[in-house]
């Protein structure tokens, strides 16, 4: 096993045990689907299982190059610092996709300044980081788990509208979904 096999496996278990640790102290609300949260757990665990193993053989999708490695981890490095900076100013507002708070709050300070959901733009980049660091098996977990965020932020924008009729529209108008000055 690589050293960067290593780094970047150990920083994601480090990563989602500060997640789920963070998410003890949240507001209290509902998941719109919350009977579907152990299918989407289950699935994504069984999707980076298959990943990790390698159950499809082709070493040649396997990241090879130090400097692709290099730029691969910078890129991880990023996503994460991202997602967590994100965290940390959504605060008790945070919740599963598509969770619906009592008593939400706009949240249009620090990453949310530029963009609408920089957790999602976060891990996304954070697993693309890992796809060019480690193997392009991690581009089929990017693109799965990409459309399921961009299918969540579709649906809570929906409700933000719902919940702050006057404020979200014009928040809306001045950030983009995902990706600063693009989407």
């Amino acid at each position: 096993m690589r050293i960067v096999d290593i780094v970047i496996g150990a920083g994601w278990v480090v990563f989602w045990i500060y997640w789920l640790a963070m998410s003890a102290n949240v507001k209290t609300g509902r998941a719109r689907w919350g009977q579907f949260a152990g299918f989407r757990v289950g699935f994504i665990i069984i999707l980076l299982l298959v990943l990790r193993l390698r159950l499809v053989k082709a070493n040649s999708l396997v990241v090879h190059s130090p400097l692709l490695e290099g730029i691969g981890l910078a890129i991880w490095v990023l996503g994460l610092a991202l997602a967590v900076w994100a965290r940390v100013y959504i605060g008790r507002n945070w919740g599963m996709p598509m969770s619906r708070k009592d008593s939400p709050d706009l949240v249009t300070s620090g990453p949310y300044r530029s963009i609408r959901h920089p957790i999602y733009t976060g891990i996304l980049l954070a697993m693309v980081g890992t796809t060019v660091a480690v193997s392009l098996y991690w581009l089929i977990a990017v693109v799965v788990i990409g459309g399921y965020f961009i299918f969540s932020a579709v649906n809570e924008e929906r409700y933000m509208t719902e919940q702050f009729p006057e404020s979200y529209p014009a928040y809306k108008r001045s950030t983009k979904m995902l990706i600063p000055f693009l989407l």
